[in-house]
Order: structure tokens, then C-alpha cells, then sequence
């Protein structure tokens, strides 16, 4: 599809970009005008990814669909490389909803609009980036841009610790970067192109030789490594987890429903898309080992969770216990790999469908989570668990919201968060069956901690200070609310419009 001669994934790129670049023009002083035209901009790539959705052929048997290729740096062979297939699209989809939202959510950012703005459209351009590069050099790149807004969204727009907060993450993630960096040089070097679809048929082929001195076993090994540290800081995997609580809390409340609804993916994404592919001999070797950090997220995310006096906190401990389940999902497709057994390569498919379909269920749940604690805490400005209580005699709607949107992440059955993680756990049985039933810990202190935040919250006698003093939630927020909860409805009670479209992917994968 093309718009101009501009094909319409390259406009989904450069529209975040060019919108940023409107913004720039409006004065600052015009608060009402920065805010409409921000959230009108943003909405662009959403129609966009919603054209992309309906023009997307999941029979087809091309892997990747609307490609856009032109040369970069043709001396290094590296091109600008786009296209999209049935994970990548779920991703922008996901993307491009809740960027409009986060927006929204951001009327209430007072000082120094016009730059908050700019840098949430520049925080797109990023993650969209990652999700339809099909150059390695060029995913890089966009993995790179999608790091430095959310520093600075932290840095400058956080809470008390945001300082300590923003450095924390910014090294953790650059600290990936680095070896992410150098393994991609290398493979470069040695493939002869960045371009991935010539690297998937050059560089899992070569098997003897030397690079740099070392077996080319052992520059395999090293890569496979650089890359999969990289990635486990991003979605986090215990241990590489202890930058996220601290972002999380500090992280206005647009940051954090981008940070965990979307960015936690890139690292998942980046599993799927490239570890797997690429290493597929190391995958399989190491992937008992990638099973039990993934269990030890769900296991000690969970417990962390529940010990939590902080809301905003215990949902930032959720979300490693939620991603963790993606790792095992992952785990168990690279342990498949090296398996010619039907059913376990069956079981696999079923866990890698659940894991894209975890991560897009986790963006919903995981963004209306910390939405609904950024409005409590606009009114009552407090976080403390133990400082509410009785809220649902006074705050209905919202309180009506909540418990939707905790039971959604919980996995009760009929909504999202239940189809993903019974198909990872259905697909991961069979493979780390002692790992999987383990894991089940942490799906037992889900209900503790879920539980627990709603009946302090919501539950018991109604303390005094707070009658009059909290309103309502509004028009405004319950819009923001609304697409998330009807897709989480939708999700769990038919999940194959969603589901179709990763399957064939996955098929054509795995």
C-alpha cells in the first residue's frame, strides 16, 4: 500500500516523527492547543495500524508483508528494511492504542507540556521501529531511540527518587545495549549483510571456523549470550529485574503504562524474533537454564508483589511475574527446537501462541493497572495501601473499574489474562513439567496480591478523611479506560480474531 509514492509502513515511522516536529511549532504557552494537537497527531498511526490490520493477509506465503526496502549504508550492506508479519503486527497495534491513551492521560502534566509531548511521539517512533525493522543494525538503532525519551519522561516528570530512578534505568538498559551492539558487529561482519532475512540463511548454517582466535562455537555462544542478557534486561528476567520497581513508581503515569504496556515487549519481541532464529543450537543447549529464571520472575515477582505496601509498587512487581510466563514460554520453543518429537513441537506452537498473545493481554492489563492507581493517586495524592479502604461506597464507578481490570490480570476466566496463560502453561507442561507446576506459586499469589490491593482499596470501613475529599473518576479518564476493558472482554470471550493472525505467524516460525 502507498500514500504518495511513501509506502504506508514507512508512514507509519515518520508520522510520530513529523508530529513531533508540528508540535515544536505551537507556543508553549498554548496548553489546550499542544494537548489537542498531541493527541489528534497520535491517533494517525493508530488509523494506520488498523489499515495495516485490515490489509494484512495471514494466508499469504510471504513471511513479512509491505515491505519497504532502500539502501542506508550500502558500503556495510545495511538498508532500510521494513515489513510486518502476525507477531510485529500485534505489537504496533498495541503500540499505537496505547500511545493516544497514555496521551490523554497526560492532561493533567502542567509544566513544560510541549516537551512531555514531543518526547512521548518521539518514544513511538522507537518502539514501532523495533517491532517492523527487518535490518539488525537499523533494530538497534530504534531500540536506542526508544531508551533516551523514557529517561528523560522519568528524569524530569518522576516523582521524588525519579534522579535515582532514571539513571538506574538507563544504565541497566545501555548496559545491554552495549553487547547487544557488539554481537550484531559481529554478525554483520561475518554475514556479510544486517539485513535479517539474509542473516537467518548465512548465520545458524556456519559451524566451523574461527573468528578473532575463538571457535566459531564459542563466538556463537558469546553472541547468543550478549543478545539474550540484552533482552532480559528489557522484559526484566530475575535478576536483571531491580531497575523496574523503581521505574515504574517513579514514571509519571502516562510513562508507566508505555513502559510496561510496550516496552517490556521489546524484549520479549526481540527473544522471539531474533535469539531464537538466529541461535538455534545455544537456544536449545541453554534453555533449561532461561526456564528457571523465568520461573524464578513468576515466583519471586509475585511474592515481591504481595509484600508490597505501595500500589503503584505492586504492580510493578506483577509485571515481572506476568512476563515471566512469556520467558517460559520462550524457553520451552528453544528446548523444542532441538526436539523432532510431534507433540512436544506441537506443545511449543501452543506456548509461543500464548506467549505473543501474554504480551499483548500484559500491555492491556498492565496499562490499565497503573492508569487506575495515576487516578487514585491524582485525588488523594497517596500510594499506601493501608491509607484507603471503603472506597467503593463513594467511588462506585471507579471501584467497579478496578476490580475489572484487577480480575482481568488475575486470569479469571472469560477475560484476556486467562486464554494466554493457560495456552503458556498447556504448551510449557509437557516440556518443564517440574518448572511449569512450580510456576504455579506465583498464579497463587496473584490471587493473594490481587486480592489483598482490593480489599484495602476498595473493602471495609470507610475512613472518614476521605469522604468529600475524593471525587468521582470522569468523563476523560473513563474514555481512556473503556478501549482497554471491551478488548479484554472481547479477548476472553473470543480470542481466535486475535489469535488467527499469530497462529499463522507462528506456524510459519515455529
Amino acid at each position: 500500500m502507498n500514500f504518495l509514492s511513501i509506502p504506508l509502513i514507512a508512514w507509519l515511522i515518520l508520522t510520530p516523527v513529523l508530529s513531533a516536529a508540528l508540535l515544536l511549532l505551537i507556543p508553549s504557552k498554548r496548553i489546550g492547543l499542544l494537548r489537542g494537537s498531541a493527541l489528534g497527531l497520535s491517533l494517525i498511526p493508530f488509523v494506520l495500524s488498523i489499515l495495516l490490520w485490515v490489509n494484512y493477509d495471514p494466508q499469504a506465503r510471504t513471511i513479512f508483508q509491505f515491505e519497504m526496502i532502500y539502501p542506508w549504508f550500502p558500503a556495510i550492506h545495511s538498508s532500510l528494511h521494513f515489513g510486518i508479519d502476525g507477531i510485529s503486527l500485534v505489537m504496533v497495534l498495541l503500540t499505537t492504542l496505547l500511545t493516544p491513551l497514555a496521551v490523554l492521560t497526560s492532561f493533567n502534566i502542567k509544566e513544560r507540556v510541549k516537551a512531555f509531548m514531543v518526547l512521548f511521539l518521539l518514544l513511538e517512533t522507537g518502539i514501532l521501529g523495533v517491532f517492523i525493522s527487518l535490518d539488525l543494525l537499523l533494530f538497534f538503532l530504534f531500540w536506542e531511540i526508544g531508551l533516551v525519551p523514557m529517561y528523560f519522561l522519568i528524569n524530569q516528570w518522576g516523582g521524588e527518587k525519579r534522579n535515582y530512578a532514571s539513571l538506574k534505568f538507563i544504565l541497566f538498559t545501555m548496559g545491554g545495549s552495549l553487547g547487544l551492539l557488539l554481537a550484531i558487529q559481529m554478525i554483520g561482519v561475518v554475514s556479510g549483510s544486517f539485513d535479517l532475512l539474509e542473516i537467518l540463511k548465512t548465520w545458524p548454517a556456519i559451524q566451523s571456523g574461527t573468528l578473532f582466535g575463538l571457535s566459531f562455537e564459542t563466538v556463537k555462544t558469546i553472541a547468543f549470550w550478549a543478545f539474550v542478557i540484552a533482552f532480559a534486561i528489557k522484559v526484566p528476567v530475575w535478576p536483571f529485574h531491580t531497575w523496574l520497581p523503581d521505574a515504574h513508581t517513579e514514571a509519571p503515569t502516562a510513562g508507566s503504562m508505555i513502559l510496561a504496556g510496550v516496552l517490556l515487549k521489546l524484549g520479549a519481541y526481540g527473544f522471539l524474533r531474533l535469539v531464537l532464529p538466529l541461535f538455534p543450537v545455544e537456544s536449545a543447549r541453554f534453555a533449561g537454564w532461561l526456564a528457571v529464571l523465568a520461573t524464578a520472575a513468576i515466583v519471586f515477582g509475585a511474592l515481591s508483589a504481595a509484600g508490597q505496601t505501595d500500589f503503584k509498587r505492586l504492580v510493578a512487581y506483577s509485571s515481572i511475574s506476568h512476563m515471566g510466563f512469556v520467558i517460559l514460554a520462550v524457553a520451552a520453543a528453544a528446548w523444542a527446537g532441538g526436539n523432532s518429537d510431534s507433540a512436544i513441537q506441537q506443545s511449543a506452537v501452543i506456548a509461543v501462541n500464548g506467549a505473543v498473545l501474554q504480551m499483548f493481554n500484559h500491555g492491556l492489563s498492565a496499562a490499565g493497572m497503573f492508569f487506575l492507581v495515576g487516578v487514585l493517586y491524582d485525588r488523594a495524592h497517596t500510594r499506601v495501601l493501608d491509607k484507603f479502604g471503603g472506597l467503593f461506597a463513594i467511588l462506585p464507578v471507579y471501584g467497579s473499574i478496578l476490580l475489572f481490570v484487577s480480575m482481568a490480570s488475575l486470569g479469571l476466566p472469560g477475560l484476556n489474562g486467562f486464554i494466554s496463560e493457560f495456552m503458556i502453561v498447556r504448551g510449557t507442561w509437557p516440556i518443564f513439567t517440574a518448572l511449569t507446576a512450580v510456576s504455579m506459586i506465583g498464579l497463587l499469589f496473584t490471587g493473594v496480591y490481587v486480592l489483598k490491593s482490593l480489599k484495602l482499596v476498595l473493602q471495609g470501613p470507610l475512613k472518614e478523611e476521605w469522604t468529600g475529599k475524593i471525587t468521582e473518576i470522569n468523563l476523560r479518564e473513563i474514555l481512556i479506560i473503556a478501549p482497554l476493558m471491551v478488548l479484554m472482554l472481547s479477548i476472553g470471550i473470543w480470542p481466535a480474531w486475535i489469535l488467527n493472525l499469530i497462529n499463522q505467524t507462528v506456524m510459519n516460525w515455529f
